[in-house]
């Protein structure tokens, strides 16, 4: 019986992984939450990025850059 190994999908980010992700440094994407240009929420000391408002992000920097 083989075992194949099982690859799991992040369910939210650190702003460390958002920054990696978009190419950011890691003060810019505390920044953008600060700001209120990215979406996070508090879980305990840390704060989580989901995957989605990422998304919903660089959506919204792609639109802003075309209406330009």
């Amino acid at each position: 019986m083989s075992s194949t190994p099982v690859q799991l999908t992040p369910k939210w980010y650190s702003p460390k992984q958002v920054a990696a992700l978009l190419g950011y440094g890691p003060s810019k994407v505390k920044m953008l939450i600060a700001t209120g240009e990215l979406r996070s929420i508090k879980d305990g000391k840390y704060r989580r990025i989901l995957p989605e408002w990422v998304d919903e992000y660089v959506q919204r920097r792609a639109q802003q850059q075309e209406a330009a």
